[in-house]
Parts: C-alpha cells; sequence; structure tokens
C-alpha cells in the first residue's frame, strides 16, 4: 500500500481511519450518456447491503468527523462486488 498524505488541510487536520469490514446500505452512482456528440451525462444511483471493506484512509475535510461517522453510510462506495471484502475500496 502506498503512503498516504494531504497536501492541505481542510478545518478538520489531516486524520486516518483503520481498514475495517462493516455492513450497511450503500450507494453505488454510475453515468449514463444522454445520446449525441456533446450530450451531457445523467448519474444514476442504486443501493444495496452487503459486508465490504474499507482500506486505511488518510485525509482531511470540511465537516466534521462526527458527521463523517454517523453519514458514512450515505456515501457512494467503489468496490469489487465477486469480493467486496477483498477489494482495495
Amino acid at each position: 500500500m502506498s503512503m498516504q498524505r494531504t497536501e492541505g488541510e481542510g478545518r478538520q487536520p489531516q486524520h486516518s481511519h483503520p481498514a475495517r469490514t462493516h455492513s450497511h446500505d450503500h450507494y453505488h452512482v454510475s453515468h449514463h450518456h444522454r445520446g449525441g456528440p456533446i450530450a451531457e451525462w445523467d448519474h444514476r444511483t442504486y443501493w444495496h447491503t452487503h459486508e465490504h471493506n474499507h482500506n486505511t484512509l488518510t485525509h482531511s475535510h470540511d465537516y466534521s468527523q462526527d458527521d463523517e461517522e454517523q453519514e458514512h453510510s450515505k456515501e457512494a462506495h467503489v468496490h469489487d462486488h465477486a469480493e467486496p471484502t477483498q477489494s482495495p475500496a
């Protein structure tokens, strides 16, 4: 795994979250082209629940760390559905 750091800090200082595996309803977002050479994109959202992992994450942000934890399940997640607890999501 590569070393993570932030170039700048938001209102919350740089901090790290340990790797973990857990379950909650989580969202996925895909982009769908409306058609034509200069058409815009639509966001399409779907959600489901299953056990999945999060690798160690070091970052900063402008919202509170309490909000980050409480609203985690509202975030879009990326992982391999063939092995959602083994993916580098």
